[in-house]
C-alpha cells in the first residue's frame, strides 16, 4: 500500500515507521515542502519519499496529523478525495498555550468536521486517542495488543484501517460511525487518553 501523510510531526512518523517496518510505501508531505524533510526521508529509508500535500493526498491511504487549527489550510487545495480513505488522528485544541482549549464545534464531532472539509473522502477516526509516545513503540506486549479505537461512517474504509493497523500489531477496536464512535473517542470523551490492551 502506499501511505500519504498530511504533517510530519511525531504522530505521523510513528505511523510511518510502522509502515515501513512492514514494506509500505510512505509519501510525507507539510507544509514547509519536501526539500524540509529530507533529513527525515533519509533516516526512514527507500520506502519513504517527501512530497507536496497534493501528491500524498494521491496515495491509496491518507493520513491526517496537522494541528488541528491548521487543518482547514492543509486540505484547502486538495480538491476532491473521491474514495480515498482518510485517517483522521486530529484532535480538537483550539489552542495549547497558556491552557489547552477545545474547539466548539456544536453538535459536530471533530471528525464529522474533518469530512465536511475533504468532499469525497471516506474518513477514518484513528490513532487520536493515543500520545504519541504510545502509537510508536510496537504495539504487542506479552500481556496483549494496545488497542486502537477507530470510527467511521464507511465500512470498506474501516475494514482498510483495521486490516493495516492488525498487521501493524494493534488491536482495532470498531466503536461505529463518526458520530457515535468518533464522540467517545475525542477529546472530553471517555475513550481520550485511555490506553488499553487486549488479550490474545
Amino acid at each position: 500500500m502506499r501511505i500519504g501523510t498530511l504533517g510530519a510531526g511525531v504522530i505521523a512518523q510513528a505511523i510511518a515507521r510502522h509502515a515501513i517496518r512492514h514494506g509500505h510505501e510512505v509519501v510525507l508531505s507539510n507544509s514547509r515542502g519536501p526539500a524540509s524533510l529530507a533529513p527525515l526521508v533519509k533516516s526512514l529509508g527507500p520506502l519513504a519519499a517527501a512530497a507536496t500535500p497534493a501528491e500524498a493526498a494521491a496515495a491509496d491511504l491518507v493520513v491526517l496529523a496537522v494541528p488541528w487549527p491548521r487543518i482547514p489550510e492543509a486540505v484547502a487545495k486538495l480538491g476532491r478525495l473521491d474514495g480515498t480513505v482518510v485517517v483522521d488522528a486530529t484532535n480538537q485544541f483550539a489552542s495549547l498555550s497558556p491552557t489547552p482549549e477545545i474547539a466548539d464545534l456544536g453538535d459536530l464531532t471533530g471528525s464529522e468536521y474533518v469530512a465536511s472539509l475533504m468532499p469525497g473522502a471516506r474518513v477514518v477516526k484513528a490513532f487520536n486517542t493515543l500520545f504519541a509516545q504510545y502509537i510508536a513503540p510496537d504495539p504487542r506486549h506479552e500481556t496483549g495488543r494496545q488497542v486502537l479505537f477507530l470510527a467511521g461512517d464507511d465500512a470498506d474504509a474501516k475494514n482498510t484501517v483495521k486490516d493495516l493497523t492488525s498487521e501493524f500489531g494493534f488491536a482495532p477496536v470498531d466503536l461505529g460511525t463518526l458520530r457515535e464512535g468518533g464522540r467517545l473517542m475525542q477529546l472530553g470523551g471517555p475513550l481520550s487518553a485511555l490506553h488499553v490492551l487486549k488479550q490474545d
